[in-house]
């Protein structure tokens, strides 16, 4: 396969294109590394099983997991695989015992983390209730940006912390993919938000409903009277422990990595509770997240969109940790 073929000339659905078995395009690794690891290759198309989903892929979140797992494969096996948890697509068939979807419908959700990777392809198989109706109101990439990082705020902020109305909460990397979705959460549930970013940010997180923004790049988040009921941490290391600092008796830090040694420590003697959270498929939190959508009342800010030929270089822009919001990568 050369690097100009594409999905419309290989045209992998056809049966005939590999001895009568079906077959797919994915973006596949053989080896760790660099985003030049990543090919498009040739794959057989996967068969649901039962309980499962086969769905055609129309677009595909892409999270910062998926850079780590590249280079480094932190919970899956060694390559080969094919990356990607986020995806929005068509039901193209139905497994044994499944009686949630039909062909055709339109569904989103997040494949189970982390051993359920694969959706940067044509086609991908996942457990039925790890999907939700799609909204109506949005296409399928601002469906894609959606399930891992909302899912990530919803059970951090709600499920883990019980977020109520009148708390206060502190959302570090309030831009980034998990933090813009926690902001607009955290503001409809009826919380007071404050988002850590730079500068140029600011605005950003005022319009997503942000009530108070910390420039990382010139203040001190510690350096202030404000105590917060809840921090939601996406950074991990010693701002998870210096969060502690900012956490009234009582409060929760959520963090989405892993703290420095002394965050447990430092959390029990501030009488604060401290806990690291792995997001997991959850079809009544992808329920919840689709009726913020279709209310209006979130929304996954898009800085860009990649075909599945270029995947590699939404890796390198999405490593640089500069983007607001999310990436995509649109296969159909």
């Amino acid at each position: 396969m050369t690097s100009t073929d594409t999905p419309e000339n290989l045209n992998p659905a056809d049966p005939a294109a590999t001895d009568g078995a079906p077959v797919m395009l994915a973006l596949h690794q053989t080896a760790l590394g660099g985003p030049e690891v990543l090919q498009l290759a040739e794959l057989p198309r996967p068969v649901p099983g039962p309980g499962e989903i086969l769905v055609a892929v129309h677009a595909a979140g892409l999270n910062p997991t998926d850079f780590k797992h590249r280079a480094l494969s932190i919970f899956l096996p060694p390559p080969p695989l094919t990356l990607g948890w986020d995806v929005s697509g068509t039901v193209v068939e139905t497994g044994f015992g499944v009686t949630l979807f039909r062909p055709g419908d339109e569904v989103f959700g997040m494949l189970p983390y982390p051993y359920g990777a694969g959706s940067h392809a044509e086609y991908v198989t996942g457990p039925t209730r790890a999907f939700a109706a799609k909204p109506a109101g949005i296409d399928h990439v601002q469906a894609a940006a959606l399930p891992l990082a909302a899912l990530t705020a919803w059970q951090a902020l709600i499920d883990t912390a019980g977020l109520r109305a009148g708390q206060r909460v502190l959302i570090h990397a309030a831009a980034g993919g998990v933090g813009h979705l926690a902001v607009q959460i955290a503001k409809e549930h009826g919380a007071h938000v404050t988002g850590t970013a730079s500068a140029p940010k600011h605005d950003f997180l005022r319009e997503l409903g942000a009530h108070a923004c910390i420039d990382h790049r010139s203040e001190d988040f510690t350096d202030t009277e404000e105590r917060y009921d809840v921090v939601l941490d996406a950074l991990g290391g010693e701002t998870a422990t210096r969060s502690v600092s900012v956490l009234r008796p009582g409060g929760v830090l959520v963090s989405l990595l892993p703290g420095a040694e002394n965050t447990l420590a430092a959390a029990e003697k501030a009488q604060v509770r401290a806990v690291t959270l792995l997001v997991e498929h959850d079809q009544a939190g992808m329920r919840a997240v689709a009726e913020l959508v279709a209310r209006g009342k979130l929304r996954a800010h898009v800085s860009g969109t990649f075909p599945l030929a270029e995947g590699a270089r939404a890796h390198a822009l999405g490593e640089t940790g500069r983007t607001t919001g999310k990436l995509v990568i649109t296969v159909r």
